[in-house]
């Protein structure tokens, strides 16, 4: 590298470890996890936007620099990930062998059934609606906007590989086959088989306690230390929550590519008014559970800030847990079983808003009339069937969009032409999709008769990071 790439490098990494090492005085001063986390969003902001006006957004100098710093952004992503599959195995087990968990497991996995699709559905309906009263409809905004050929290309390559899932296809995946396989993450479904696994050995463990006590006793003292174990190192992954999300800000706002967001502005507005008013359906589900909104988002935002910038709700995952059981007060069955659920089934965001905005934006350009009965009624049934599964897959949204763009019969097309602003909209799909489940813990929670209010009006009860509440 020459001179003139070391030098600005060496500037925007010393910038970085200076705010690192703000945040890390802001900790040792005793400041709370959700102040820090507000931080380090300011913080990642500001950092980012000065590496593209003085670095460039494609410059080699930017590249350079931000792989550096993807070692703690993408570096805390991968410890949360590889949290995922041992806090679903101990956490659902553990739920049986410390008597969380009889005859309502099959309830609260109702519940949390009927909310995310009941929801993704309504997400549908809002999907649809936001690109009629918008006008979005004739695609204007996309004219002379032409699919780049790589992109489409994949995307068709995509299709394929989509194209012959069936609904009750997606259902046997479910099962776990082979639960090492599962346990390593090997299948878009390893999450939920994973569950299913767990639930099997729960049960398992409830006959054998009536018929061996001693073997039973062993099995109980053998899940509670590996419980113990994983949860000491999830508390220690999330005390790094604020840096990891200062890195991922920092890159996001460093890459993201401003002129083609002013292009399409309007689809980016009118993708966040869906979302918006989807939450708003979370708002009315908390309401009737009664949980106020206000504490709700109060202790919900920074697992909902982390799912925004990291734009992973896999790794989003042990803080979605945490945040239900320890701040909102869900029991520990509901809130591992919504959070794993909501990773696969029913995102509102992903396989809800995206798939039937983009369904709705098309079919006038192939002569449909979206107002018509015999294409809204369809589309709403195909998102919420399509949505049951595939939105665990990378790319969920792409995935998920492509399915219903190819069961209604519409061109791919739009799905390429949008791949510029997709990483800016797929941060609020992300958050909408994490808040759904923490929506659904709380309902089968409340439901059940295991939500304990007590902890929601703590007002000293939020995720703090340290392992402490």
């Amino acid at each position: 590298m020459s001179m003139d790439v070391v030098m600005p490098v060496v500037g925007a990494l010393a910038a970085f470890v200076a705010l690192l090492v703000v945040l890390k005085v802001m900790r040792a001063k005793g400041l709370s996890f959700t102040v820090r986390v507000f931080t380090a969003l300011g913080l990642g902001i500001l950092l980012g936007l000065a590496m593209q006006l003085l670095m460039g957004r494609d410059g080699e100098a930017t590249t350079v620099a931000l792989d550096w710093i993807s070692i703690v952004g993408q570096g805390y992503i991968a410890l949360l990930k590889m949290l995922v599959m041992p806090l679903v195995f101990v956490a659902i087990l553990g739920a049986f062998t410390r008597a969380e968990v009889t005859e309502h497991f099959g309830r609260i996995a109702g519940v949390v059934l009927a909310v995310l699709l009941g929801t993704v559905t309504v997400a549908a309906v809002i999907g649809w609606g936001s690109v009629v009263l918008s006008g979005l409809t004739h695609a204007s905004f996309l004219d002379g906007a032409a699919p780049d050929a790589s992109e489409l290309s994949a995307l068709t390559s995509q299709q394929g590989q989509v194209a012959d899932l069936t609904l009750p296809q997606e259902l046997l995946s479910f099962i776990p086959t082979n639960p090492f396989a599962d346990l390593a993450g090997l299948r878009s479904t390893s999450t939920i088989a994973v569950v299913i696994f767990s639930a099997i050995l729960g049960w398992a463990y409830l006959k054998l306690r009536d018929k061996d006590g001693e073997q039973a006793d062993f099995f109980k003292r053998l899940i509670d230390s590996l419980y113990g174990i994983v949860m000491r190192v999830v508390a220690m992954v999330l005390g790094l929550t604020p840096y990891g999300i200062l890195a991922l800000i920092a890159k996001v706002m460093a890459t993201s590519d401003y002129l083609a967001i002013l292009g399409l502005g309007k689809f980016v507005l009118v993708s966040y008014a869906a979302l918006f008013a989807v939450l708003g359906v979370h708002v009315l589900i908390l309401l009737a559970n009664r949980v106020s909104p206000v504490t709700y988002f109060k202790k919900a935002f920074p697992v909902l800030s982390f799912a925004f910038v990291s734009r992973s709700s896999a790794g989003a995952l042990p803080l979605n847990i945490e945040t239900q059981h320890r701040a909102l007060g869900v029991d520990a069955a509901s809130a591992n079983l919504a959070a794993s659920f909501g990773m696969s089934i029913g995102q509102n965001g992903c396989a809800g808003v995206y798939p039937a905005m983009l369904a709705t934006i098309v079919a006038p350009t192939v002569g449909i009339d979206v107002l018509s009965p015999t294409f809204f009624v369809p589309l709403f049934f195909v998102v919420a069937i399509s949505s049951f599964g595939v939105a665990g897959v990378g790319g969920g949204a792409t995935f998920a969009s492509l399915i219903v763009l190819g069961t209604m019969g519409l061109p791919i097309e739009v799905v390429a032409i949008l791949a510029s602003v997709e990483p800016l909209v797929d941060m609020g799909r992300t958050a909408l999709n994490v808040s759904d489940s923490m929506v659904a813990g709380i309902t089968a929670s409340h439901a059940t008769g295991g939500y304990d209010r007590a902890v929601l009006h703590d007002t000293e009860a939020y995720v703090t990071g340290e392992g402490e509440v």
